[in-house]
């Protein structure tokens, strides 16, 4: 495709706003046959017509090709009239793959290829639907519970069915509030969907989905079976038990199978961070946890630069939003410094997360020093990795890989990458990598790398619960194309 002249941005614009907009029902229809459709990691699905813009836009000034609605629409369409099985399909990699190189086949034909193990098996789900239940109902659980109703799809996926609260005075008075937060978000909108509150049953109606609310205080003693719960995987967002026999107390309440934590896990609780080491949750595993939100941000950026230049040593300062554990006044605290206003000033405090580093990736055990500042801005931070590498590199080498690990490899969902040299923390709410590579920051002189990551430490978290949730479900889908044998150094966790 040739670019248009300044005379044809117009009618080019609104050529290609028809085709995203055609695009919308072919999305959606395979959708609802759990065929999701990606562009570069990015799911397009519940996306308006601009959304769809924008994220074309996005692949153009990263990839550097001129995909565009054009190119993608027509593969679209051929996947929409095909008897495909559930997958995960990347629509932008399948197009610039057939713009780079279509093997001599006509359109149709390289489609078909790329699908050929799922054609003839529509509708053909290989696991069962996981129920879920949302331990705790704060900023996490609230996330957590939008993400789980946006992702049902056919239904045959992970299950909100309950959340679990300590009992209030006036339930019926509780059940209203909980769904005008859920509803409404200062940080992060409001939902996308509709919200039915019943009061007589106890539930909230969220896009179809009846989730119960269920008052407790002990979680070992909840039958979830009598609300029609069983072999629940419960999230428990509380971060009241981080360690295995606090957890495990969820275990002995009827219906639960499994729980995950989503906060970093103490006393022998494996930690996993969705696209690193997920790979290592067996069947067996019924106490996982999720890390924590800035491990999340870091840890894939660290293991892609690992692989590649060798980590000698390093330091990690995170930049990190206010959370509510902290006061908005002046007033005591269990932990020192927190106690200071929140809104007011930049509290220094410990980080967990360059520990953890450790235990995920063994080869960087001691490797890595950090500490945490936290600053008057309610959502989204940053980590600065001071890195050592093995050898001398350049700033070009070292964003060129990085932003090929955000396009190509198995962490594409995780790591995110940034040309913009005017982006600030609100511009990246709602984002939901585990990291953001900001490309213009990053420094290098020698064998000295420092690279500065931003991370909506909710929503951007909050994604990487549910897809270590649904690895804990046993729910997987093909992904189409699958990942180039190139890409076998990041492969540990696909």
């Amino acid at each position: 495709m040739t670019r248009p002249g300044l005379k044809d941005v117009f009618a080019d614009f609104k050529e290609r706003e028809a085709l995203a907009e055609a695009m919308i029902p072919l999305i959606g229809g395979l959708y609802r046959r759990n065929v999701v459709i990606y562009i570069h990691g990015v799911p397009l699905y519940n996306q308006s017509v601009i959304d769809l813009m924008k994220a074309h836009r996005f692949v153009r000034q990263i990839e550097h090709n001129e995909m565009s609605e054009f190119e993608t629409h027509p593969i679209l369409e051929i996947l929409s009239h095909l008897e495909l099985s559930p997958a995960h399909i990347d629509i932008g990699r399948l197009t610039s793959n057939y713009m780079g190189d279509s093997e001599g086949l006509a359109m149709q034909d390289y489609v078909e290829h790329y699908c050929r193990e799922l054609l003839g098996n529509k509708d053909d789900v290989r696991h069962s639907p996981t129920d879920v239940v949302i331990y705790g109902f704060g900023r996490i659980g609230r996330l957590v519970m939008r993400l789980l109703v946006e992702k049902i799809g056919g239904g045959q996926n992970l299950v909100p069915r309950a959340v679990v609260l300590r009992p209030p005075k006036d339930p019926a008075a509780d059940l209203n509030k909980r769904a005008s937060l859920l509803r409404r978000d200062s940080i992060h909108g409001t939902f996308k969907g509709t919200i039915r509150v019943d009061e007589e049953n106890h539930v909230l109606i969220c896009n179809g989905n009846v989730i119960r609310f269920i008052y407790a205080t002990d979680p070992a003693a909840i039958d979830y079976n009598k609300y029609g719960i069983d072999e629940a995987l419960v999230i428990d967002s509380t971060g009241a038990w981080r360690d295995r026999d606090g957890l495990e107390q969820h275990l002995k309440s009827k219906g639960v199978k499994k729980v995950l934590l989503t906060a970093s896990g103490k006393d022998g609780v494996k930690n996993i961070v969705s696209g690193v080491n997920s790979d290592l949750i067996s069947p067996e595993d019924t106490t996982i946890a999720a890390a924590s939100c800035t491990t999340n941000a870091i840890v894939p950026i660290l293991k892609s630069m690992h692989s590649r230049f060798g980590i000698v040593h390093g330091h990690m300062e995170t930049v990190h939003a206010y959370t509510d554990d902290q006061n908005l006044h002046d007033n005591t605290h269990s932990k020192e410094r927190r106690g200071r206003s929140a809104p007011l000033n930049m509290v220094l405090t410990e980080s967990n997360a360059t520990s953890a580093v450790g235990r995920l990736l063994p080869e960087l055990a001691g490797r890595l020093t950090g500490n945490a500042i936290r600053v008057p801005v309610p959502n989204v931070s940053m980590a600065i990795l001071n890195l050592t590498l093995e050898g001398e590199t350049t700033i070009r080498e070292v964003n060129e890989y990085l932003r090929d690990v955000s396009l190509h490899s198995a962490m594409n969902r995780q790591v995110d990458y940034t040309v913009s040299s005017e982006v600030v923390s609100t511009d990246f709410i709602g984002n939901r990598h585990a990291g953001i590579v900001d490309s213009h920051a990053t420094i290098v002189q020698g064998a000295q790398a420092i690279l500065y990551v931003w991370y909506d430490n909710e929503f951007g978290y909050s994604c990487q619960v549910i897809r270590v949730g649904q690895k804990m479900a046993g729910i997987k889908y093909p992904n189409v194309p699958q990942q180039p044998v190139t890409d076998s150094h990041l492969l540990a966790d696909a």
